[in-house]
């Protein structure tokens, strides 16, 4: 499928590849992981022909189809649907000509290619990929322009997953999404049924979407077979190898050279000194293991306070007299490890801005104590740094009586040299803006440490060490991460915010990815039982015994029309295929016109019944599901 040969690749004189070689066959799903700057988006945009290398070669099979994100958001009054559909190019351009061909032979040519990518249920397909991203129905519906850029993203990648490439490259395709899209990407991957390339600092989705570990160190390209943890052991038992070689052979190089010099002067062991020195030269040297030098995140340990540090009595918040949350009841102490858990737009953040003093309650009762002080991380705080101020100047100013000497040595706790320290913050990546974030938090020794997304410009080891520096913190720490590794290593109570609620989760991760799936599978029949609610509340618990117990003497009876609502959609589906293989016919439109409309007339009556007999069998199902509840 894609063979790189030899590459060689520099940029603003700094090597980036240096005869990197590897081959990625065709149906393999491949993990692309290195350090941030070590140049793995410089690589897809090489396969993707944007850039030219220095030398070697890059080499797709014939034919092959590339997808990957635009890297802008798609905009414009089309619906989410619609865009999406719009992505499979091949799709809408058949689509399109169908309805004006006229040459039999082409207009066969489409109707069989259309079968072939199953244009039939394309629309299905493109919308069971918009919810999987955390797009209902009513917003699938929506214009593009009505949505944020973050969400306008996820329809980009939405787009990529329905045009079906046959090689689909994806960098950071989890950076903005939240938990249950990001659950739902891990399971979808996993499944895909062509070649995958992806770079992801997301340790849990490199472990369950891929088969294999491209790592891009020192300028070269090394497989790993088997996921992330697997690469990781691996690797790290290689260097534990070769730094074992690396010592034997110095010993011998000193035996030898030793000898060398203990007897190079005499002319009885002339001749073997001689010889010796022939075998130093011949020794081809193992390298020496350098250690690379690692993120570091330090933060300081806070004063004891009396519990509780926040209590909520009741408590309401939201915007312009719109409640986001309301019944609040929560208590927060000292050393509690707590993640947030909800879909985007469920009031994750809104919650987090009320711990963080930023929004007062519309209604209810907040406690603090008057000594608490809260450090708060947001992606968005980046935007408020001053690009041409340096690390040491700004940490300066917010530490006006200190001494220099005390700057600098908070700066190094969260990774910033001397070098680092006094570069202009435009200059930084978007990791190391992160790590000043962190550190302009951590000033005043806060007692809870509020985070909104840490990792989303943090590589595999930064994300790491943050979890070492949090579990090494001995404050309270509140979480909102798409990051499964992150929130299973830091978190020991998770709370659930939906429905305008926030309640303990009773559970871990694992029973949390169980539930969402469980909630897709039924999110038709949840929607169907709802107008039932009110009245089910009504009934007894006696009354709902005997309801139950009528529902159980029904099953066999929903049982029954269930299997002959399969039965017919099964003869349904094998008439469609046989009317889709003679309108396919070339003949067919060399003959009277009446025979193709008698033919589309009787297709379009099949998928009719198809429909009524697909709505009997959920129906019956529904129905069997709920007497069985």
């Amino acid at each position: 499928m894609l063979h790189i040969n030899d590459l060689s690749y520099r940029i603003g004189g700094r090597l980036l590849f240096d005869g990197a070689s590897v081959h990625v066959p065709k149906g393999h799903k491949v993990g692309l992981v290195g350090r941030n700057g070590t140049g793995k988006t410089t690589l897809f945009r090489m396969i993707l022909d944007e850039v030219a290398p220095d030398g070697g070669s890059i080499r797709l099979a014939g034919r092959t189809r590339i997808g990957c994100i635009a890297q802008e958001a798609p905009s414009g009054e089309a619906s989410l649907l619609e865009t999406v559909l719009a992505a499979d190019t091949e799709l809408a351009a058949l689509t399109k000509e169908a309805e004006t061909a006229n040459d039999p032979n082409r207009i066969a040519e489409i109707h069989t290619r259309l079968a072939d990518i199953d244009a039939h249920t394309a629309t299905a397909r493109a919308a069971a990929i918009l919810a999987g991203l955390g797009f209902d129905e009513a917003g699938q519906a929506r214009a593009c322009s009505e949505f944020s850029g973050g969400w306008r993203m996820r329809v980009a990648l939405a787009g990529t997953l329905f045009a079906r490439p046959d090689l689909l490259l994806l960098d950071e395709p989890t950076n903005h999404l939240d938990l249950e899209a990001t659950l739902w990407l891990e399971n979808y991957l996993s499944t895909w049924p062509g070649t995958l390339i992806v770079i992801s600092h997301d340790r849990d989705l490199l472990n369950r979407a891929v088969d294999t570990i491209v790592h891009l160190h020192n300028q070269k390209l090394t497989r790993y077979a088997g996921g992330y943890d697997r690469f990781e052991r691996t690797r790290r038992e290689n260097l534990s190898r070769q730094a074992a070689l690396h010592s034997k052979q110095l010993d011998e190089q000193r035996r030898i050279q030793t000898f060398v010099d203990r007897f190079r002067a005499k002319a009885t062991k002339a001749r073997q000194a001689q010889s010796r020195l022939k075998m130093l030269a011949r020794m081809e040297p193992i390298a020496s293991v350098m250690e690379e030098r690692t993120t570091t995140f330090t933060f300081p340990n806070p004063t004891d306070l009396s519990p509780p540090l926040i209590a909520m009595d009741r408590v309401t918040i939201g915007y312009d007299d719109k409640p986001v949350l309301s019944g609040l009841d929560l208590r927060i102490d000292h050393d509690d490890r707590i993640a947030l858990l909800g879909a985007n737009g469920n009031g994750k953040s809104t919650l987090m801005k009320l711990l963080a003093a930023r929004l007062k309650p519309m209604d209810g009762k907040v406690t603090k104590s008057s000594k608490l002080k809260i450090g708060y991380f947001a992606q968005h705080q980046a935007d408020e740094l001053n690009l041409s101020s340096t690390p040491l100047e700004t940490l300066t100013q917010r530490l006006e009586m200190t001494t220099e000497s005390k700057v600098r040595a908070h700066l190094g706790r969260f990774g910033f040299g001397a070098d680092k320290a006094e570069t202009k913050i435009g200059d930084l990546s978007g990791g190391e803006k992160a790590r000043l974030l962190f550190c302009l938090m951590s000033i005043e020794a806060p007692h809870i440490l509020l985070l909104d997304e840490p990792t989303n410009h943090l590589d595999v080891d930064a994300r790491e060490a943050l979890v070492q520096g949090l579990n090494a913190y001995e404050g309270t720490v509140i979480l909102v991460s798409h990051d499964t590794h992150l929130i299973k290593l830091i978190s020991d109570r998770l709370w659930l915010i939906d429905d305008g609620r926030c309640e303990p989760f009773d559970g871990d991760l694992d029973d949390y990815r169980r539930l969402l799936l469980d909630q897709a599978r039924q999110r038709r029949r949840e929607s169907k039982t709802e107008k039932s609610n009110g009245h089910a509340d009504k009934i007894d618990k006696k009354a709902e015994r005997q309801e139950r117990a009528r529902a159980r003497e029904q099953t066999a009876g929903f049982r029954k029309k269930a299997q002959a609502a399969e039965h017919k959609l099964e003869k349904l589906s094998q008439q469609k295929t046989e009317i889709e293989q003679q309108l396919a016919d070339p003949s067919l439109y060399e003959g009277h016109s009446h025979d193709l409309r008698a033919l589309n007339m009787k297709l379009a009556d099949v998928e009719k019944a198809m429909e009524a007999a697909e709505q009997d069998w959920m129906n019956a199902e529904e129905k069997l599901a709920a007497s069985q509840s």
